[in-house]
């Protein structure tokens, strides 16, 4: 697991990006997979996210995920529920005790303070995600329970940096159509009509316009790093026929805990 300085000064506020490591699954899954929707051992899987648990200091019911989609939809919890099935990409919440997790395996995993309101949220931020505006709308959410946004720190964790981002021709037209200014995201590949997207800084672009200006980016590229990180790009470049999933995590902090 490893921690934002930017988060870790938010008095009353606790998180993690974890990485793959010190899990019980094996084979491509290897080891701390939390991917209910994976094909792993479900058993497994359960394990996996009861350490999670362990490690945010909550009870496995209290350490929520939702089935993600990709869309901008954003949840308030205020209350241990199971939402792993909910269709959903993102949750807010101004309840202590309750982790918000977000899944990824190239994704970027986005999480959320104010900590003088007391309120937090996590966001899944692919670039489908980000693309639809999910990162704005969760901030949106978080100012409906009382958060301001210029107080708000946002951090995007480990996720498939430019680097090892290439795409098709159709993907950056996307993109140039929607915001002629997208094309500083992009660059060159080797491959005629490709070029490499800049996902976190797509994303930090993004919660900048959004105003927030405590923002960053943990740094670590997923699909570069498969010693400490599941990556769907990755398994298909490899050919291999499933993949695990990481998990980000924050939650507010009881006054006694």
């Amino acid at each position: 697991m490893i921690t934002a300085p930017e988060l870790a000064a938010c008095d009353g506020v606790r998180h993690g990006f974890f990485t793959r490591t010190d899990g019980v699954s094996d084979g491509l899954y290897a080891s701390l997979n939390i991917g209910l929707g994976s094909d792993d051992l479900r058993e497994h899987v359960l394990e996996n996210r009861n350490t999670v648990a362990k490690s945010l200091d909550v009870t496995p019911q209290h350490l929520l995920t939702l089935y993600q989609i990709h869309s901008a939809t954003v949840i308030t919890v205020r209350q241990p529920a199971d939402t792993h099935e909910q269709r959903a990409d993102a949750m807010v919440t101004d309840r202590p005790g309750l982790a918000l997790g977000v899944m990824s395996a190239d994704c970027a995993p986005v999480l959320f303070a104010d900590q003088k309101a007391g309120i937090v949220g996590a966001a899944h931020a692919g670039w489908g995600g980000a693309f639809r505006g999910v990162l704005e709308a969760t901030v949106d959410a978080m100012e409906q329970l009382g958060a301001d946004r210029a107080r708000i720190t946002a951090v995007i964790g480990p996720c498939i940096a430019q680097p090892s981002y290439e795409v098709g021709p159709e993907f950056l037209e996307r993109f140039v159509e929607s915001d002629a200014g997208n094309a500083r995201f992009f660059v060159p590949s080797q491959r005629k009509d490709h070029h490499r997207f800049d996902l976190p800084g797509y994303g930090l672009s993004r919660l900048h316009k959004a105003g927030i200006e405590q923002r960053a980016w943990t740094g670590q590229d997923t699909c570069a790093d498969a010693a400490q990180y599941f990556s769907y790009r990755r398994s298909v470049l490899l050919g291999e026929a499933d993949y695990g999933r990481q998990i980000s995590a924050i939650r507010l902090v009881e006054a006694d805990d």
